[in-house]
């Protein structure tokens, strides 16, 4: 059964939720699914803008059908070839054999590596800038490599301001029939999580993308995930991609990620987490690594000014879960952070060295305090030393 939705002047949401799948990429928590977009345009020429996953292909292709009225489909637009937006391709091609398939060189070498059987007699090819004519409305196209695949572009409908804009702006979660962000209370951490675990590396190429766009000044933001961003929402979201792709953070604030095997660490943790707050210091984040997935971790690192490191050593290195948790944070290109360390060492090793050398190479990383050690348990006397620590860190939350 069919299920769409008017974005604006025959411009349609033909995509679809799923509320099944676990994990997106097979990696990140979905605990409320995922939307996969795509978007249909009806003029003299029809252009459908990019395919869906194949959880979801058979309503997708029941939306085209059903809006196309016995019309054939003239392009078919792939601003991006990652399978959940890739995976019909084939379908609309043996539905429609006369459709052009818009993309760029990188697009076809993507196409040819995913898929046989599709002729390149269907290829319409286009450069950066380049323009189609559907009838009264122009597409234009935007090349943003490695946001965050190369092949990646963006489209824009330039009649009704439409940015079609591939991940870029995508969030997680299904769609519950408000596919608008004025129809929905925006859910901003998983907005914050998507981007930050998803397209957070390449920020040079999101600031590089951002200028093309401000030069477009959209009043649609249409991503392939999550809400169409409409009306103010449209400078919040590029506003945010500036502040993130510049890797600031929004707002002073500390996050604590620990490991602990059998509660010592923790309870330093919690402990600092106290003295902070009788500080003044309201926003305070405490996760256990071993049992938060890091896709959360890093999604608030990303928000706050400072973060705290505290791990035991573990056969004299780095415990897994930490160094994981690390390792990619710091490949994520964070930047721009004050953090501060506390290791636990019963036997020796070099956990804290190990993990200060996992962000030797990520710029304006600032350490703030001295490094608060514990031997097994946090004795008594260490008291006045974790005061210090706390102190420190309320002095570089007034910097901020």
């Amino acid at each position: 059964m069919h299920n769409t939705r008017l974005v604006c002047d025959n411009i349609y949401w033909i995509g679809a939720s799923d509320r099944i799948v676990a994990r997106f990429e097979n990696m990140f928590p979905l605990n409320e699914g995922i939307a996969y977009n795509s978007y249909l345009i009806l003029d003299e020429k029809t252009a459908v803008i990019d395919t869906v996953d194949n959880a979801v292909g058979g309503v997708f292709l029941e939306n085209i059908e059903y809006l196309l009225q016995g019309r054939t489909l003239d392009y078919l637009v792939v601003n991006h070839m990652e399978p959940d937006h890739c995976a019909n391709i084939r379908n609309v091609v043996l539905r429609y054999p006369d459709v052009k398939i818009v993309g760029n060189a990188k697009t076809f070498k993507f196409l040819e590596q995913f898929y046989d059987g599709i002729s390149v007699d269907s290829y319409l090819l286009v450069k950066d800038k380049d323009i189609l004519d559907l009838g009264s409305r122009k597409l234009s196209f935007h090349l943003a490599p490695m946001v965050h695949w190369p092949e990646v572009m963006v489209t824009y409908e330039e009649k009704n301001n439409v940015l079609f804009s591939s991940d870029a702006f995508g969030n997680f979660g299904a769609l519950n029939g408000n596919i608008f962000s004025d129809e929905v209370e925006f859910n901003v951490n998983e907005f914050r999580r998507y981007y930050s675990n998803v397209i957070a590396r390449f920020g040079s190429n999101v600031q590089a993308l951002l200028k093309k766009i401000h030069a477009l000044n959209p009043k649609i933001i249409a991503p392939l995930h999550g809400v169409v961003h409409v009306g103010s929402a449209v400078s919040s979201v590029l506003n945010l991609y500036h502040l993130w792709s510049t890797y600031q953070s929004e707002c002073s604030g500390v996050v604590i990620a620990y490991a602990s095997m059998y509660g010592n660490t923790a309870e330093v943790c919690q402990k600092l987490a106290t003295y902070l707050a009788m500080r003044g210091v309201k926003d305070i984040q405490i996760f256990d690594v071993s049992h938060t997935h890091p896709s959360y971790i890093i999604e608030k690192v990303f928000k706050y000014s400072n973060l705290v490191v505290a791990t035991p050593n573990y056969n004299t290195r780095l415990y897994f879960p930490m160094e994981s948790f690390l390792s990619e944070l710091a490949f994520l290109n964070i930047q721009n952070r004050k953090m501060c360390f506390i290791t636990n060492m019963t036997w020796g090793g070099t956990a804290l060295a190990q993990a200060k050398e996992i962000f030797s190479k990520n710029k304006n990383i600032e350490y703030i305090a001295e490094d608060f050690n514990i031997q097994s348990s946090m004795k008594e006397n260490q008291i006045s030393e974790l005061t210090c620590f706390a102190d420190a860190i309320l002095e570089s939350l007034k910097e901020k």
